[in-house]
């Protein structure tokens, strides 16, 4: 599990949350905020109980920070409260600035509260720059000294490599179900150029975003790209919050264009499919980020091998991004 609290915490993590949705009790709950505590409550917290969100407690930050020990969870806590603020699809000041309180009064001083804070002030000159920072940071473990649009599209011009490419294309020859071959599969029913030719993209995010795309079932749609990288940020924690959950959900919720690649649209985030992949990505034994994971060594095992060896959690095809699971998520022999 992503976080475990006591029945305690968890009365007082939720209150918390629905203070930021109310500002404080000064604005209305939306529907999206009663789904986000609903759905927070099922799948984070393993709630198996009806949650009364009228009967939250109020829930200052002094008094959270009363019941959540110093340490990672306080840092998790502030994660759910900026997702919070930001669910109904609108930057509020008030709520921001509720959730500072909260990292404050917690000691957590992570990059997403300050992306949170400049995101309140409009600052979105300083905000593009840092999550393409934080971004590439979490994929290759380094400072990278160039532009996010620069990297990710590496193979343009005379830098094409054509034998990369065709490593590629040879992984359709392995046997029907294997990860190698549906990574071929979904590329070309998808249209995508691979890694190596001119529009590829850069071959170390590539790999690892669309073999997490196959094995965790989101397809490529916005709100399936908005799941991958939640997922992701469940199973690959560095920087999961600065560089992966707040660039999504400001690039296709909020509507704001950090990159020219992944472009921006709004209202995307469906807090229970949104809950539901961090929690899945969470229980994932084997990190497809990690520098220690290649394509290349687990191409030829089956899919549904490797989603059990890795232990990922089946898609329920409701909590999938169109409400059913991509034809590449079973390949049939």
């Amino acid at each position: 599990m992503l976080v475990k609290l006591d029945a305690r915490q968890a009365s007082a993590v939720l209150g918390a949350m629905r203070r930021v949705a109310t500002a404080a009790g000064s604005e209305p709950l939306h529907d999206a905020d009663v789904s986000a505590l609903t759905a927070f409550h099922h799948f984070i917290l393993r709630g198996t109980e009806a949650l009364d969100v009228d009967a939250l407690p109020e829930a200052p930050a002094a008094s959270v920070a009363a019941v959540v020990p110093a340490g990672g969870l306080r840092t998790h806590v502030v994660q759910f409260l900026i997702v919070m603020a930001l669910v109904d699809g609108s930057v509020d000041q008030k709520k921001i600035a509720i959730v500072l309180e909260y990292a404050d009064a917690l000691g957590v001083r992570e990059d997403a509260v300050r992306q949170l804070a400049e995101l309140g002030r409009g600052n979105l000159a300083w905000l593009r720059a840092d999550v393409a920072r934080q971004n590439l940071k979490s994929i290759t473990g380094r400072e990278i000294d160039e532009s996010i649009d620069e990297w990710i599209l590496p193979y343009r011009g005379r830098d094409e490599q054509p034998q990369l490419a065709a490593r590629y294309r040879e992984l359709a020859k392995l046997p029907v179900g294997t990860l190698g071959r549906t990574f071929v599969e979904f590329y070309r029913d998808n249209g995508f150029a691979f890694p190596g030719e001119a529009a590829g993209l850069n071959e170390r995010f590539a790999s690892p975003h669309d073999s997490t795309h196959i094995l965790s079932g989101y397809d490529t749609s916005p709100q399936g790209e908005l799941l991958v990288s939640t997922f992701t940020a469940g199973m690959h924690r560095q920087e999961p919050m600065s560089g992966h959950i707040l660039p999504v959900i400001m690039s296709w919720h909020l509507g704001i264009e950090l990159a020219k690649l992944p472009g921006k649209i709004t209202g995307q985030l469906d807090p229970t499919k949104f809950w539901a992949a961090w929690e899945r990505g969470s229980e994932v034994a084997v990190d497809v980020f990690g520098a220690a994971w290649s394509l290349w060594d687990a191409a030829g095992e089956s899919l549904e091998s490797l989603r059990s060896r890795y232990r990922i959690v089946p898609l329920d095809p409701a909590l999938a991004a169109t409400g059913e699971v991509p034809p590449w998520y079973r390949p049939v022999a």
